[in-house]
């Protein structure tokens, strides 16, 4: 069941990325001026999708001290590596972001990374 919690730590973590992400293109660059600033992050709080993209970091929270409860974190941490691989993946296929050698590479380290420290448990 701990592994679980893991999981649903990364999909909640990624879930809220990429949909603040979809929003904050939607609703362009923040202005200048400290009350348009102001204004522009007030209707992002009240944006739907935007709202539950700052809950899904709540309940992925939730699940975390859950994971906490069953596993060390220094056994636990690493695997939250693999939110930066998905939201790198899932944001070339939603945002048309470009994928480089040397991501490819840095993550296929993260990767590797993972697989050396859980075999450490």
């Amino acid at each position: 069941m701990g592994y679980l919690y893991i999981i649903g730590t990364i999909l909640f973590t990624v879930y809220g990325q990429l949909i603040l992400k979809w929003r904050m293109n939607a609703f362009g660059a923040l202005p200048a001026g400290t009350l348009d600033k102001m204004l522009f992050l007030f209707k992002l709080v009240f944006d739907p999708f935007i709202f539950t993209g700052l809950a899904s970091a709540f309940i992925a929270s939730l699940f975390w001290m859950a994971a906490m409860t069953k596993f060390a974190l220094s056994y636990a941490y690493p695997f939250m590596s693999l939110s930066f691989v998905l939201v790198f993946f899932l944001s070339v296929f939603f945002f048309n972001e470009t994928i480089t050698m040397s991501k490819v590479i840095g993550f296929a380290l993260v990767i590797a990374g993972i697989v050396v420290l859980s075999g450490s448990r």
